[in-house]
């Protein structure tokens, strides 16, 4: 449960609430975020807070309350709220994309046909680093090198290949 009395003693530390640390305090990252940027909206939003205080640690703790009355646990690091389709409430986890699964789409819009210049704008990675996942890849069995007729070469993942496409074994 969040306390009124936390609450003021954060907005009276943050310079009488311009660096938002009672935002914070209460869940609410992006408008603490705002806060620390804008000194408190140029202090209207810090003076609006001194006011409002009591009517947001009430509301944060009602969302608490509600959260854990449907039976989520406190949020833990690396799992969001998310609404879904069927309108409930669920945790999600957070998954970083791997840079293998980034080349299989990439592969896929591509129609099976891919260089290291896409990986490495499709995963932010450098050119070297999405070269060496390919060859990964082509090691193991899942990708295969080719040339094209104008001598290029390319990976190409091969049951998403187009069979139209204009290459040649290497």
């Amino acid at each position: 449960m969040y306390s009124v009395g936390i609450a003021y003693l954060l907005w009276l530390v943050s310079g009488f609430g311009a660096l938002g640390f009672h935002r914070f305090y209460l869940g609410k990252i992006p408008t603490g975020i705002l806060w620390m940027c804008t000194g408190g909206l140029g202090m209207v939003g810090a003076i609006y807070d001194f006011f409002t205080l009591p009517g947001q640690v009430q509301e944060a703790n009602i969302r608490n309350t509600l959260l854990r009355s449907i039976g989520f646990p406190q949020q833990q690091r690396g799992w969001n709220w998310r609404y879904v389709n069927d309108g409930n409430i669920r945790m999600v986890k957070k998954e970083k994309e791997t840079v293998e699964r980034a080349i299989l789409k990439v592969a896929k819009e591509q129609k099976g046909v891919l260089t290291p210049s896409d990986v490495a704008l499709a995963t932010n990675v450098s050119i070297e680093e999405a070269k060496k996942n390919l060859d990964t890849l082509v090691s193991k069995g899942f990708a295969e090198i080719r040339v094209r007729k104008t001598g290029t070469l390319v990976y190409t993942i091969p049951e998403m290949i187009d069979s139209d496409a204009p290459l040649e074994d290497f």
